[in-house]
């Protein structure tokens, strides 16, 4: 019994050294997992969604069915809710139709037969409160560090104002949770759709038009799908006005908010044998002025080591630019690292009627990877930084007016001869 025992006791060693190795003791419990993506549809319930132009049936009809499609569809990690605008008050009291928003199913792991039940129940009613109702989204998708959508489903724009939808929006992306609206219509009218895509391009969604029942489940699916396939969660920081007081950064991808022609200031340790590599994205999520840019710098004490830039002139949304510089290895056994400064700077400008408040939005991505060892390498010889630029193109410049100095003369001296 002895010497069968021991080979027994022999493989479960064997076993335990193989599972401490491949699942060291509490990596599973230390390792944050990733949250599950919150998503919320938003669908109007006003008056006018009865209009019959959607494959012969009415528009509530197809935005019915269509849901049905897109909840036998969620993928299982994502929790979604929905929310109605217009569903309740029929009446004509402006104060109480803006009131008329709730939430219809709460953001949370889906019972698909629940949530259809609840949406068969409604049907065309009251207002169109698209201001007050994203607010109440991005209660409803508060708390935690998930990335977040808001999927708006309407067919005409908000009747409440002075409450503007689109500045909801701008205070929704300004609080740096990761917040996308995506807008779909069901109409299409030139105050509409700028109102939708105002509100989207507020928060770096998209806008969409859908003539068709199969568009609307489409389009709602692919955006649910997009949520659930977002992997990366910017983070959100705040620049400040000096280095000295800027926040340290590491890799990764960041949002901010800039004012107009404004300077801000971020920090990154940056050691020997590693290449900084950085970029920068503002977008113009209101009516700026044309001819505008962007400047990313990147700083040692007083010294400017590279800087990238760009121009627009008003037919684009946003404006990007990046930079890259490399440290050689140093081939000791405890590398040297310096703080590297990064200076973002805009040359935005806007009509005196247009809100300066939130700043603009600013992503920020910052990349630290080796650095190259072959010399020759673009960012080891150093291209792009200001005066090495200056000193190629001065050579160029030369060489050049010499060769064509010399062939002129040749040319001249060849006709004289003939």
């Amino acid at each position: 019994m002895i010497i069968r025992r021991r080979p027994a006791m022999g493989l479960c060693a064997l076993f335990a050294v193989l599972a401490t190795g491949l699942f060291p003791a509490g990596a599973v419990a230390d390792e944050p997992q990733p949250e599950s993506p919150k998503v919320e549809l938003v669908l109007d319930a006003s008056g006018s969604m009865s209009t019959r132009d959607i494959d012969g049936q009415s528009r509530m009809t197809a935005a019915k069915q269509a849901f049905n499609e897109v909840l036998d569809s969620v993928p299982a990690d994502v929790r979604l809710g929905i929310r109605t605008l217009g569903a309740n008050y029929p009446g004509k009291s402006k104060v109480e139709g803006c009131k008329d928003t709730e939430q219809l199913y709460p953001v949370g792991q889906l019972d698909r037969t629940e949530a259809k039940t609840a949406v068969a129940t409604l049907a065309p009613t009251g207002w169109t409160p698209i201001g007050p109702a994203l607010r109440a989204a991005g209660k409803d998708l508060a708390g935690g560090n998930a990335t977040r959508r808001i999927v708006l489903i309407t067919d005409g724009e908000d009747t409440c104002a002075p409450l503007d939808p689109c500045v909801v929006a701008r205070e929704l992306a300004a609080e740096g949770t990761n917040l996308v609206i995506d807008t779909l219509g069901l109409a299409s009218t030139d105050k509409m759709r700028k109102q939708l895509t105002c509100i989207a391009e507020a928060t770096g969604g998209t806008y969409t038009t859908v003539s068709h029942k199969e568009e609307l489940a489409d389009r709602t699916k692919q955006l649910v799908h997009r949520a659930a396939d977002n992997t990366v969660t910017p983070t959100a920081t705040e620049g400040t006005s000096t280095c000295s007081t800027a926040p340290l950064l590491g890799a990764g991808v960041y949002t901010d908010r800039e004012t107009f022609a404004e300077h801000r200031w971020y920090r990154v340790n940056v050691a020997d044998g590693q290449e900084l590599r950085a970029s920068v994205s503002v977008g113009a999520d209101r009516a700026v002025n044309n001819d505008y840019g962007v400047l990313l710098r990147a700083v040692t004490g007083d010294r400017e080591l590279v800087r990238g830039s760009d121009a627009g002139s008003g037919r684009t949304d946003d404006i990007s630019t990046g930079l890259r510089y490399a440290w050689p290895a140093s081939g000791a056994d405890t590398p040297a690292s310096r703080t590297v400064c990064l200076e973002l700077s805009n040359s935005f400008s806007a009509p005196a009627f247009v809100k300066t408040t939130p700043g603009l939005p600013v992503e920020l991505t910052v990349g630290l990877v080796s650095s190259p060892d072959n010399a020759s390498d673009v960012a080891s010889f150093g291209l792009g930084r200001g005066w090495i630029m200056l000193a190629v193109l001065t050579l160029t410049g030369l060489l050049a007016g010499l060769l064509w100095g010399w062939l002129t003369r040749w040319r001249v001296a060849v006709w004289r001869t003939n």
